[in-house]
C-alpha cells in the first residue's frame, strides 16, 4: 500500500526535477487534485490528471509549436475583436472535478465568462489539439470523449501527418463532424462563422 510519505516524496521529487518521473508509477491513482495543481505549478512539463492518475505529455516538436503559433496569431485579433479570450498551452482546463486537460489552444467567446478563472478554466467554448505522433488516439479518440464530457461546443483536431483539420460540433453527449478540411480548403467554425483558416498555411507553418 502506498503511504503518505511516498506521496509526499514523489511530489517533492517531481517538483525538484522533471526527469525523475519514475516516482509517478508507484503512486498512480493516489494523487489528489491539490497535489496535481501544486505539481503543475512547479513543473516545466505539461501534465494532465484524471481521478488520481497523472499523465505527463510529450515535449512538443518544433513543427507542433509552429502550427500552434500560426493558429494562435491567425485567431487572436479575430477573438479579441468580439470580446473573447484565446490562450495556448500550458493553461489547465477542468473537464469536471477530478479531471484536467491541457489543450494546445482554448478560447471563450466572452472575456467576462465566469469560467475564465486564473488558476484554471472551468470550461471553454472551443478547444484545439494538434495531434502528437506518439499517441494519435489521445487527441482523436480519448480527448474527443473528454471534451464532449466537458460540454465544449466545438473541438478542432489538427492532424499534421494527415494534413487535415477536423472540426467537431457537440450534438447531445457526443461530437459529430462539421467538416474535415484538407489542402486547398479553409477550415470553418460554427461558433465563429466569419473565421477562415487556410489548411495550406497551417500545414506549411515553419
Amino acid at each position: 500500500m502506498t503511504t503518505v510519505a511516498e506521496l509526499s516524496t514523489g511530489l517533492r521529487t517531481f517538483s525538484r526535477a522533471d526527469t525523475e518521473l519514475f516516482y509517478l508509477d508507484p503512486i498512480q491513482g493516489m494523487w489528489t487534485t491539490e497535489q496535481y495543481l501544486a505539481m503543475t505549478n512547479a513543473s516545466r512539463s505539461m501534465i494532465e490528471y484524471t481521478d488520481g492518475t497523472i499523465e505527463v505529455l510529450p515535449m512538443p516538436t518544433r513543427r507542433h509549436q509552429a502550427i500552434s503559433r500560426l493558429l494562435f496569431l491567425a485567431m487572436l485579433t479575430f477573438i479579441e475583436r468580439i470580446g473573447g479570450e484565446l490562450f495556448y498551452a500550458p493553461l489547465r482546463l477542468q473537464i469536471r472535478p477530478g479531471k484536467f486537460r491541457e489543450p494546445d489552444l482554448l478560447l471563450l467567446l466572452n472575456h467576462n465568462d465566469p469560467r475564465n478563472q486564473n488558476a484554471f478554466w472551468l470550461g471553454a467554448d472551443l478547444v484545439i489539439e494538434i495531434v502528437s505522433p506518439d499517441d494519435v488516439a489521445r487527441d482523436t479518440v480519448v480527448k474527443r470523449a473528454d471534451y464532449a464530457e466537458a460540454r465544449i461546443p466545438e473541438y478542432w483536431i489538427v492532424h499534421p501527418a494527415d494534413e487535415t483539420i477536423t472540426v467537431l460540433k457537440l450534438a447531445g453527449d457526443a461530437y459529430t463532424e462539421h467538416g474535415v478540411f484538407t489542402r486547398g480548403q479553409h477550415a470553418t467554425s460554427l461558433l465563429l462563422p466569419d473565421l477562415l483558416i487556410s489548411i495550406d498555411a497551417v500545414m506549411d507553418a515553419r
